[in-house]
């Protein structure tokens, strides 16, 4: 499947249809991903879902896979269950909690203190329309964890990243995102919260940025690609654990077992952009199946919103102030 550019809003849809038949002639799989030995891995939310799926894959082909997750015991589970499934595995268990910046920066010093170079970072990890509550530095949990979290990470490990072989950082957004519009006047929710409405504000946080940080590294000529990803509709914990009432039912219980593809499956997209050797930075990568719910990855259009520059810089400044983390964007050698 050949992709040479990102597809923004002015791309047409017959551009998306004919990348889309391309890519069903020759469906991606895990196992078309290029042996990835001597790479190295950070994956957010690895112990579950999607995140356990994107690690159990780069494992078998060979990664040293970081799992970052908030439940050390948990994590060290999901290592030993795929250490089993392949012995030898070269896989590390660290604790992260996205939604505390403190954790975060613990975290990327520890890394630092560790490793001389990072490769890939995905930034896979995700809340899904909890009650409203708020992170410890008082940001809206989802708006924390979803993207202040991840543009901190990003932030803080972006020499890490630049020494890196093919180096690369994977957000996960999601199709919501173009359900989206960002909430500047009230982030937090005080005014207003829906549950589902503020997680799709997050994806599009999340799109936002990895969209805008492509634009930045490529401006500075920077080594690193910033790619998008999305998995489609992936049945995962998240529906069951993090939702409640009518939406955990109508996700759960109904739209899973009828419409959702597993997490092996769902993984395709960010296992794509992570290894696959002719992904240019700022694409978004995504199920080809109908409404992009799912299917074999291909190359799909982010929302008008989220390739807009002038929301993305608001975007941007307002990250830098909450988390305290500034971008400084090496050039390329």
């Amino acid at each position: 499947m050949a992709l040479r550019r990102a597809l923004t809003p002015s791309d047409t849809r017959g551009n998306v249809c004919r990348m889309t038949k391309q890519a069903k002639q020759q469906q991606w799989t895990a196992e078309q991903m290029p042996d990835q030995t001597g790479r190295v891995f950070v994956v957010t939310g690895a112990n579950s879902g999607l995140g356990l799926a994107t690690t159990r894959a780069l494992a078998h082909r060979g990664g040293h896979v970081i799992l970052a997750v908030r439940d050390e015991e948990k994590g060290r589970r999901a290592a030993a269950g795929i250490t089993a499934e392949r012995p030898g595995a070269r896989l590390e268990v660290r604790r992260l909690d996205l939604a505390d910046l403190d954790s975060v920066r613990v975290f990327s010093e520890r890394l630092y203190a560790d490793h001389p170079r990072l490769d890939v970072l995905i930034n896979n990890a995700g809340v899904m329309a909890p009650p409203r509550s708020l992170s410890a530095q008082g940001h809206e949990l989802q708006f924390a964890c979803n993207h202040l979290g991840h543009f901190a990470l990003t932030g803080l490990l972006l020499d890490l990243l630049t020494a890196g072989r093919d180096p690369r950082v994977v957000t996960v957004s999601s199709v919501n995102h173009r359900k989206a519009s960002l909430r500047f006047d009230d982030l937090a929710g005080e005014r207003t919260y829906t549950p589902m409405g503020f997680y799709n504000q997050s994806k599009l946080a999340n799109a936002v940025f990895g969209y805008e940080l492509h634009r930045r590294l490529a401006g500075a000529g920077s080594p690193v690609r910033s790619v998008l990803a999305h998995p489609g509709y992936t049945a995962t914990s998240l529906q069951m654990k993090e939702t409640t009432g009518l939406l955990r039912f109508a996700l759960g219980r109904i739209g899973n077992p009828l419409f959702a593809q597993t997490p092996a499956r769902g993984a395709l997209p960010q296992l794509f952009a992570a290894t696959a050797p002719n992904v240019a930075g700022g694409q978004f990568i995504g199920p080809d199946g109908a409404a992009e719910l799912r299917g074999a990855p291909t190359l799909v259009p982010l929302a008008p919103a989220a390739a807009d520059g002038a929301t993305a810089r608001r975007l941007w400044e307002l990250s830098e102030r909450m988390t305290g983390v500034r971008f400084a964007i090496p050039a390329a050698a």
